[in-house]
């Protein structure tokens, strides 16, 4: 951008990451546009249309929609750390998307960095040729010149027709507080200007364009855009829950054939999300729907839990989507909240053709027959380096995976796939991988199908009521151990009370371990200096039937900032 004179050289770093959450984790979380004008060598001027978009696989659809609105991409690859798991998962979405690829080897000034190794790793696992590889440090600025008009030479044209009725992609769009819902297109046929009225294609919806325009990067009003074009449009929509990332959009009575890859997003992750103060509900309710007009892929449903009280019951894309949604709640809002353990959408076949969509485990039925369990998968990549091997294989198959390859990506790094359960990753899977390598493997998967599971739903009681927001579904073999964990923590930091307080594991109506929480005992003998033992007896046969009705009569809260403690016991 500084060198077509988008951006002021010396402009702040990291430019298109708007959201502080974006910055401090160094990722994308939300799809930014820029349109710029590159003067070639011929001495032709270019419109260079460029989307930037999460690499992570949570964002995986809004991904392939960008890439579905672009001709050609650019593969980067760090040249001190070569290919990882995510660059594999990356280059065959693209790869499928039919799109011209230039691989692209950055920070070629560090120390460590070994650009021929690199580019002939990408030769033998990509099949692009090592001589096509662009060295460059965008640090420095080495090479950097030579990255555009590779671009222009190695990317095909849009393909879209001017003359023909509009036809627009939706791939992004986000809520502005003034003017509603800001919608980033590409015009794959004909053109839009202002003051004309369009439909959305999956709701039948008609809208006013009330502005058009490009990013530049910054929004810069055009009145219209042309096919092939990248840019933005304000059809005066309020809520951002109304717009369908995917979507095609065209002129009102003119139907045009609708573009392919359109769904909607889907949950894979479930959490409750309570309030640490009762008292802060209201609060952090004006929160969530606030954060909610700029992320329409959270579902979000109130709930009441018996140990937390009233809340949310969220839905979520992934792990990483959970963990911006709550950074943003907190540093955007100053929400501070409680989250229950995430759980996965499994399938519980109930018989006769019926099934029921299971989102937390305290809803799974325990009076009635089931027939199976379906749990959702995701097809792992790992690459690691070849001495770890045998430690992340061990892991894995702890963990229920299944192998699918097992291949070496040249000297001294291989590559693992497996199928694993989804519901491992929302546990301590990630942190367990890194662990046992040392920080060198990476990992990076997509959705997989849901598949048969051997799975029970644990309870855990504290003085014989079960907490409900601490039940979860763990394979059969595993409850046991999980449970047991789960029980020793919880004893451990419980405050102790006035009366013994008994801490259970409970599966398929049978209690398999328990933790006792010893009673605070009052010395009552302590002023009795000698006489008669009778008097010590008494004095003690009070105390004992006084714990006695308080252990009856009383109750024991589990208290809130446990949980987050408790959430990741295996």
């Amino acid at each position: 951008m500084e060198r077509t004179g988008a951006i002021q050289k010396g402009s702040q770093a990291q430019y298109l990451d708007k959201l502080q959450v974006e910055r401090e984790r160094g990722i994308t979380v939300k799809a930014q546009t820029a349109s710029l004008v590159f003067r070639h060598a011929d001495g032709h001027d270019y419109l260079l249309n460029l989307i930037d978009t999460p690499g992570h696989v949570d964002f995986s659809y809004e991904v392939s929609r960008s890439l579905a609105a672009c001709q050609g991409a650019l593969l980067v690859v760090d040249a001190g750390q070569g290919i990882q798991a995510q660059t594999v998962a990356n280059f065959h979405l693209a790869s499928e998307q039919g799109l011209d690829i230039v691989p692209l080897i950055n920070k070629i000034d560090l120390p460590a960095a070994e650009p021929e190794r690199v580019a002939q790793q990408i030769e033998e696992l990509f099949g692009l040729s090592a001589d096509s590889v662009l060295l460059t440090s965008a640090k420095s600025g080495k090479g950097l010149d030579a990255v555009l008009p590779a671009v222009i030479q190695r990317v095909s044209p849009p393909r879209g027709s001017p003359d023909a009725p509009l036809r627009m992609l939706l791939f992004d769009a986000f809520h502005d507080e003034y003017r509603g819902v800001i919608c980033l297109v590409e015009i794959v046929d004909g053109s839009v200007a202002k003051g004309d009225r369009i439909t959305a294609a999956s709701t039948g919806e008609d809208y006013d364009v009330q502005e058009v325009g490009i990013l530049a990067p910054e929004m810069h009003p055009t009145g219209l855009l042309r096919t092939g074009q990248v840019g933005y449009i304000i059809p005066g929509i309020k809520s951002i829950k109304a717009v369908r990332v995917g979507d095609t959009l065209h002129h009102v009575r003119r139907p045009v054939p609708v573009l392919p890859g359109f769904r909607a997003a889907k949950s894979m992750v479930y959490a409750g999300l309570y309030p640490v103060d009762g008292e802060d509900f209201e609060q952090l309710s004006t929160a969530m729907e606030k954060l909610t007009l700029n992320d329409a892929s959270v579902v979000v449903k109130k709930e009441t839990s018996d140990a937390l009280g009233p809340g949310f019951r969220c839905g979520f894309l992934g792990m990483l989507h959970m963990e911006v949604f709550m950074q943003r709640l907190e540093q955007e809002y100053g929400a501070s909240v409680v989250t229950t353990t995430p759980t996965v959408p499994y399938i519980v076949d109930l018989g006769q053709g019926s099934t029921l969509e299971l989102e937390k485990a305290s809803d799974f039925p325990l009076d009635i027959k089931v027939n199976g369990i379906l749990e959702p998968t995701v097809n792992a990549t790992i690459v690691v380096p070849s001495e770890y091997v045998g430690r992340v294989i061990e892991l894995c198959q702890s963990r229920h995976g299944e192998q699918v390859e097992h291949a070496a990506m040249g000297p001294g790094r291989t590559l693992l796939r497996y199928v694993l359960p989804l519901a491992e990753l929302a546990s301590d899977f990630y942190s367990e991988l890194k662990s046992k390598t040392q920080g060198y493997a990476t990992f990076d998967y997509e959705e997989g199908e849901y598949r048969p599971a051997n799975l029970q739903r644990l309870d855990i009681l504290v003085h014989g009521k079960v907490v409900d927001a601490l039940a979860r579904m763990v394979h059969r073999s595993d409850v046991e151990k999980v449970g047991r964990s789960l029980c020793s923590k919880l004893a451990n930091l419980l405050d102790r009370q006035q009366f013994e307080v008994g801490i259970q594991a409970a599966a398929n109506g049978r209690v398999f371990a328990r933790e006792t929480l010893r009673a605070m005992r009052k010395n009552v003998t302590a002023k009795c200096y000698g006489g008669d033992i009778s008097r010590k007896r008494k004095l003690l046969d009070r105390q004992r039937e006084g714990k006695r009705r308080m252990k009856r009569l009383g109750s024991i809260d589990v208290p809130q900032d446990l949980f987050p403690q408790l959430m990741k016991s295996r």
